[in-house]
């Protein structure tokens, strides 16, 4: 029985894998990957290692999740290094808690290697930094997108307009419209700052910056879609001085 790693391939840039990461992938008999993982971290794989896309965008699954975990359990009873390589950090909105438990249930030794999440990494790279003595000492993470039979119906965006200065969602473009009405009732101003960030970190980066009661008709007007993170309060207003500092993705 070999050894399965959940490896963070980070938000895209090459140079934000982690050193533990690129090392395992140099020597990995397989490598079994997400779809929101970068070009040029696949080229990191090892030549001789197999290949195996697992990803799973909306609408269109390459696999599915219970054939994900199957499939690492089945690879790990073959070789002695298999990599689940996960884009950002497995444990953040990754299902890397889920596949390291089927995993420990099934006797599989497993490891985790952390990576950088692009909640954190995205804005940075638009110039956004999400905690600021003057505008934010507080930040709340959260999911846009669900599943279905989770262990609560919702998030509580009541709770999330009021809990701290600054708010980033993933995967929250889909359901924009829904997110963005849900925090105006619970009280969050129109006028509030609100940054979209898609594919961060990548060459190919671009920003949209608004405020909370007009993002959604920029969104349509300019066809603006994910993947991106959303970065809501005043420290967006920081992307207008720093955006012109952001560092050369690879």
């Amino acid at each position: 029985m070999g050894k399965v790693y959940l490896v963070g391939a980070g938000p895209g840039d090459p140079g934000l894998m982690t050193l533990k990461g690129k090392g395992l992938l140099e020597c990995a008999d397989v490598v079994v990957y997400d779809a929101l993982v970068s070009p040029a971290i696949l080229a990191m794989i090892a030549p001789q290692a197999e290949k195996i896309n697992a990803g799973k965008r909306r609408g269109r699954h390459s696999m599915m999740q219970e054939e994900t975990t199957q499939l690492l359990i089945a690879k790990a009873q073959e070789h002695a290094i298999v990599v689940r390589l996960k884009g950002g950090d497995p444990f953040v909105f990754g299902r890397g808690g889920e596949e390291m438990e089927e995993l420990v249930n099934a006797g599989v030794a497993v490891e985790v290697v952390p990576g950088i999440t692009s909640g954190i990494a995205a804005p940075a790279y638009a110039g956004i930094p999400l905690t600021h003595r003057l505008y934010g000492s507080s930040v709340t993470f959260v999911t846009g997108h669900e599943a279905a039979g989770k262990y609560r119906p919702s998030v509580n965006w009541q709770a999330i307009a009021h809990g701290s200065e600054t708010i980033v969602i993933y995967m929250g473009i889909h359901n924009l419209a829904y997110i963005v009405e849900q925090l105006a009732l619970a009280g969050l101003s129109k006028q509030t700052p609100i940054a979209l960030v898609r594919w961060g970190t990548r060459p190919e980066q671009e920003e949209l910056i608004g405020e909370l009661g007009t993002i959604v008709e920029q969104v349509e007007k300019t066809g603006f879609g994910a993947p991106a993170i959303v970065v809501i309060g005043a420290v967006v207003n920081m992307h207008k001085k720093l955006s012109g500092c952001r560092p050369l993705s690879g």
